[in-house]
């Protein structure tokens, strides 16, 4: 009877043993598809997106014109820039380039001294409202103007009022170009004051820094004069978007900086 006794005890703490090592192997089961989804899902629904900044110990930053209509300081900011030997990046608009005579020369003017043009669409629009002919028609066009005029082709490409979604960064970066937005906003539009626009700047300006200015603002040209001789003296280079960005072996985090990738 005890002998009976104790098989039936072995034999249920078998049972048990094997019970739970399956239930283990289920959970790990579970638990593994859940979390693999789960990662999955969220590099699915991760946003794709512009280049923001550029991670970098070297000490570049790039600074970026949005041009546009109004009171045109070009002429201004390329004495500045060329007083302080440096370099910037153009963002253009194709109908800003036919508007008349003089805005075709300031194109030849800019590309003449060195710095760097890049396509701002066509018209303007917003490209999360667009088809994807419609974003193919709207860089194609500018591309051609810039092209006649400089006989160069520059993959670098800004949104209109920096509005993009996902169908509208991919279909950018499949025809070619690189989109970039900016880590630093001088907001310089808005004119509010020459010491606001200056310290909103100057106080968020590292290595990597992508600025945004515009060629229509009444503080800019001073500003600029400003933040490139200081920040030089702090051992500051100021190169173009081209310069400053990784062409391969790269990737963009969720935050928009471009890392180098360590192959």
């Amino acid at each position: 009877m005890k002998t009976r006794v104790r098989r039936h005890k072995k034999n249920f703490l078998k049972l048990s043993s094997l019970s739970f090592a399956l239930m283990l192997i289920m959970f790990g089961i579970v638990t593994y598809k859940y979390f693999s989804n789960s990662v999955i899902s969220t590099f699915s629904n991760q946003k794709s997106l512009p280049i923001y900044r550029v991670d970098t110990e070297e000490k570049k930053v790039a600074i970026t014109f949005d041009v546009n209509w109004g009171k045109d300081t070009t002429e201004e900011i390329l004495n500045i820039l060329d007083k302080h030997k440096a370099k910037a990046t153009f963002f253009l608009i194709g109908k800003w380039i036919d508007y008349s005579d003089k805005n075709l020369n300031l194109v030849k003017e800019i590309n003449k001294k060195g710095h760097e043009l890049g396509n701002h669409s066509n018209l303007h629009p917003d490209f999360t409202n667009l088809t994807r002919d419609k974003i193919v028609k709207e860089l194609e066009i500018t591309d051609s103007k810039i092209y006649d005029i400089t006989h160069k082709r520059n993959k670098i490409f800004r949104f209109p009022k920096g509005s993009y979604d996902n169908n509208s960064v991919s279909v950018v970066k499949e025809l070619g170009y690189i989109p970039i937005q900016w880590n630093i906003d001088s907001i310089d539009w808005k004119e509010e004051g020459k010491d606001i626009e200056y310290n909103r700047v100057s106080q968020k300006i590292k290595p990597g820094s992508i600025i945004l200015f515009h060629n229509n603002t009444k503080y800019t040209p001073e500003n600029l004069d400003k933040i490139i001789s200081n920040f030089k003296k702090q051992g500051y280079e100021f190169v173009t978007v081209s310069d400053l960005i990784y062409h391969e072996n790269y990737e963009i985090n969720i935050e928009g900086v471009q890392k180098k990738l360590n192959l």
